[in-house]
This record gives structure tokens, sequence and C-alpha cells, in this order.
């Protein structure tokens, strides 16, 4: 098994992209030599001649090396679509190939590496090929970002499901964006629950970051957030 974590949601917009570049602030301030990366991206702008992911640069700009942007972020797209979906309105193909040479070139150079996946397990990158596929080839644990809002007991484990029947390992669930201050009733038993019925552990319960804006590269307090809310240790080893 190769060191790293593969972070998935259990729907768009859950904050995989906050939570990965939340990890890398609080290994690299442990001295870690820890690589991100987003293999595909949809729903980019241009910058001068080429395409470019505002996740992709918050996430480079929580890892501070000088990493080769086309390593970290090898697929990109215009609309903001699926990957399959998007492809096919340009005109084009997604080479999985390209993606798994960048994530061997980010191993040979970090001890370890945060992978933000694109929506959730079943998106399509081609008609046979999965989110799910890439993350067996990379060999790396899953970790579910998910809500605490009514509805994500059965949308966290059905992902879980998904995950587990195709042999990936999910290492724990971390619960993103919650409001401390109109915290409801299923927000509170949510977590409990799925936990309970997956057997999968609750690794972290992130509220609301009220200064955190990835478009415009502000992280808040996210660090400090992240280390007193999330298990670290559990995700690393």
């Amino acid at each position: 098994m190769k060191k790293g974590i593969f972070i998935i949601g259990t729907d768009t917009g859950v904050g995989k992209t906050v939570i990965a570049a939340g990890l890398t602030l609080v290994l690299r301030a442990k001295k870690r030599r820890v690589g991100v990366m987003k293999p595909v991206a949809t729903g980019c702008f241009s910058r001068g001649q080429e395409l470019v992911s505002s996740d992709t640069l918050f996430l480079l700009e929580a890892g501070g090396e000088d990493t080769n942007r086309e390593t970290v972020n090898p697929i990109r797209f215009r609309n903001p679509l699926a990957p399959l979906a998007a492809a096919r309105a340009e005109g084009r193909s997604i080479d999985t190939s390209q993606i798994l040479r960048a994530y061997e070139e980010l191993h040979e150079h970090f001890d370890f590496v945060i992978v933000e996946g694109i929506g959730g397990l079943m998106v399509p990158f081609t008609e046979s090929y999965f989110v799910s596929d890439l993350i067996r080839e990379f060999q790396l644990p899953v970790l579910i970002v998910s809500r605490t809002k009514l509805g994500t007991i059965n949308h966290t484990l059905l992902t879980i499901e998904a995950a587990k029947s195709r042999g990936l390992n999910v290492a724990g669930i971390i619960f993103n964006n919650f409001r401390e201050s109109d915290l409801g009733l299923d927000e509170q038993t949510s977590p409990k629950i799925i936990s309970d019925l997956s057997r999968v552990p609750v690794l972290g319960m992130v509220p609301h970051i009220p200064k955190l804006d990835v478009e415009n590269l502000q992280f808040g307090n996210l660090k400090q957030v992240i280390e007193e809310c999330v298990n670290i240790d559990a995700i690393v080893e």
C-alpha cells in the first residue's frame, strides 16, 4: 500500500477541496513531505493560454511547494460537468494512463500524497472507467467527506457499500461544514448512526469556517480547525 489518501465525496460540493487542503496544511506543519493531486478538474477558467482549476490552485497554495501544475492536475475541462460529459462536450477523451504517470511522479517526490477525487465514487471518466477504478489503481485508502444534513445517512451508506463491494479500503468519514449555532437533530444523530451501521469510523466533524474562500485562496483558520476536529494520526497511519 502506497502512502497517501484518496478523498471522495458523497456528492458534489461537500468540501473535498477544503478537507484536502486542511490535511495538507497540518501535515506540512508536522514536517511531512506531502504532495497534492487533483487528477481531473472541470469548470476551469482561462489564464493566458491554459485552463486553470480553482480547486487545484487552492491545493497548491496549501502544499507550499513548487510542484508542476501539470502533474498535480493533468486533466482539465472548461465546462462544469461530470468528466465524461465534459470530455464529450469538448470533443476529447480522458487518458487515464496520463493520470497514472502523474501520480507515480508525485509519489517519487513526496512521502505522502493527498488525492482529491471529482464528485463521488461512481463518477465516470469513460464508459467503463470510474473514480473507483482510479482509486484501485492508486492503491490508496478512501476518506469520505459527507454532509450532516438530512439525507446523509442514505448517501453515505451507499458510498461506503459501493466502495467495499469494489474491494476498496474505507479509512473513515469526515462530516464537513455544519453550523454549530444551528445544529439540528438530524445533524446531531446521523454521524453516529452511519458509523454504527457501516462500522466505519468518523474521523472528523468540521464546522463551517466563515473566512474560508477557495476561489480567492483564503484559508481562514482552516489549519487550526482541522488540527482540533480531525483525527490526523488515523488518516496518516
